[in-house]
């Protein structure tokens, strides 16, 4: 009887999440494996960067937030083993030695002295959803949350009254750290992959 009940259960659960995966596609909802890949610092173009990356993985080992993530199968082949970032789950702590590492030149080594990171190293760029962050609701309720996460606070990102966060895109390196303090559910700040060039 136990095991009929849990043999249901998990049919249920398939069910319940194959509907809510399908209503988020008629809704319109981004698919996050169609969106570009958020790239280590010092990531090279990415046609250049796919053709450099050797799959070593020594970026990876050598990050102390363990925040470098590994494609798998689901970009197909053409991207498999390549390092990505999500936001979301770790940020990036712009220590820089994952560009120190990289035999290839797929990330290009980058200065880790925190007055030359901002508005030299891109990897994304915070864009907040006023609509959903705590500090610019009415009533206002102060949050500043991912101005504290942020790496460079006053230079990529500064607040105001009630702790209003503005971002400065052209200082934003798209660690993440925003996002992933982020306490409003969904994340009221979220890291876009930029063009790197």
């Amino acid at each position: 009887m136990a095991e009929e009940t849990t043999t249901r259960r998990g049919a249920l659960a398939v069910l319940f999440a194959g509907a809510a995966g399908l209503a988020g596609k008629l809704a319109g909802a981004p698919d996050a494996a169609a969106m570009p890949a958020i790239r280590p610092p010092g990531a090279v173009p990415e046609a250049e960067f796919l053709s450099k990356c050797i799959r070593c993985y020594q970026c990876g080992d050598v990050c102390p937030n363990g925040t470098l993530q590994f494609r798998g199968f689901e970009r197909g082949i053409v991207e498999l083993g390549t390092p990505y970032v999500v936001p979301r789950e770790r940020g990036c702590i712009a220590c820089m030695k994952c560009t120190q590492v990289c035999p290839t030149g797929a990330l290009r080594p980058q200065d880790p002295d925190p007055d030359v990171v901002p508005g030299t190293t891109r990897m994304g760029l915070a864009r907040l959803n006023k609509g959903m962050c705590y500090s610019y609701a009415e009533p206002a309720r102060t949050c500043g949350v991912c101005y504290r996460a942020c790496p460079f606070p006053g230079v990529a990102m500064s607040i105001g009254l009630f702790e209003r966060p503005t971002v400065h895109a052209d200082k934003c390196v798209g660690c993440g750290l925003c996002e992933q303090a982020c306490i409003h559910v969904p994340q009221a700040i979220r890291i876009l992959p930029v063009a790197r060039t």
